[in-house]
């Protein structure tokens, strides 16, 4: 485990032109950790990875589609994101590569744009600036309140030492507004988020990037999701994967999730749930995370990584 840490010291896993986002908030995290180390090792669970939009609050059908709805509208436009239609466009990740995907195939460009790449791609940035600072106002307003369990979970892993990170295809800002909710356990928690890393979800990229960063080595580490694709970006980075079903994602295929609950307070999920399923991983068992760091090594470059 010590050559693995030392073959994974910190550095940027970065694409070219990318500023990263993850910031450890404070120095009392570093102590928190340091006197958790050795229980932790004990423990066999490194670190705990959550996605954010439908793991810390179930953000998508009441926040985000309302911001986007409310965005189209200031701009004019007469498209309307209805919940049906919504769900059906959460298969692909990202708020900008959402709305590209949309106006390329379920619908067409506006007419101002349409002949236009560049103006689409400066419309679609725009729209999104625009969807974030809404759908800020509405967390900050409290009507995107965090879900069952996980202001307990957080403070179980705080309080026994172990690193925290939220990965998420969202805007930094947004996530970082959610995480803030959680009050003093934010400082502990390191955002990845938006476009830190080139390709997201299902690209196991952005899980890679927080294990290399919290220096642990990937199948010690357990995912929070709630989405096909975000736990197949778990399983691809060789992470066991908890999956807490949300709003969109309730029918979808979670089969190689190592457990799926409807919240993690049903049935009740904690610390030591999850570390005897990381040590005994069971259905689905993932690898293979190691490997995957290394070809993103020769596919990007040492820059990148």
């Amino acid at each position: 485990m010590a050559a693995f840490v030392s073959a994974l010291a910190p550095s940027v896993f970065l694409g070219e032109g990318v500023k990263p986002v993850a910031v450890c908030r404070s120095r009392s995290t570093h102590v928190r950790r340091a006197r958790g180390v050795s229980q932790r090792v004990s423990m066999g669970l490194d670190a705990l990875l959550f996605d954010c939009d439908g793991v810390l609050a179930d953000t998508e059908r009441d926040a985000h589609r309302v911001a986007f709805n409310l965005a189209f509208k200031e701009r004019g436009l007469k498209d309307v994101w209805d919940e049906a239609l919504y769900g059906k466009l959460l298969e692909t990740g990202g708020g900008k590569e959402r709305m590209t995907a949309y106006w390329s195939s379920e619908s067409s460009w506006p007419e101002d744009v349409a002949k236009d790449s560049d103006a689409q791609k400066e419309m679609v940035k725009e729209l999104h600036a625009r969807k974030t600072a809404i759908f800020m106002e509405l967390v900050d307003s409290g009507k995107v309140p965090l879900r069952p369990g996980v202001a307990r979970l957080v403070g179980e892993a705080s309080e026994a030492g172990v690193p925290m990170a939220v990965c998420s295809t969202s805007n930094e800002k947004a996530v970082q507004r959610i995480v803030d909710q959680l009050g003093e356990a934010a400082e502990g928690i390191q955002v990845f988020a938006g476009d830190v890393v080139p390709k997201k979800k299902p690209s196991p990229d952005i899980y890679l990037l927080a294990a290399i960063k919290l220096g642990v080595d990937p199948q010690k580490v357990c995912v929070i999701e709630d989405s096909f694709i975000g736990l197949a970006a778990a399983r691809a980075a060789g992470m066991p994967c908890v999956i807490t079903k949300s709003t969109y994602t309730a029918g979808e295929d979670f089969g190689q999730a190592q457990k799926v609950v409807n919240s993690l307070e049903d049935p009740l999920t904690t610390l030591a749930d999850l570390t005897r399923m990381v040590e005994s991983p069971g259905r689905g068992q993932p690898s293979g995370g190691r490997g995957r760091m290394r070809r993103l090594r020769r596919r990007y470059g040492s820059s990148y990584l």
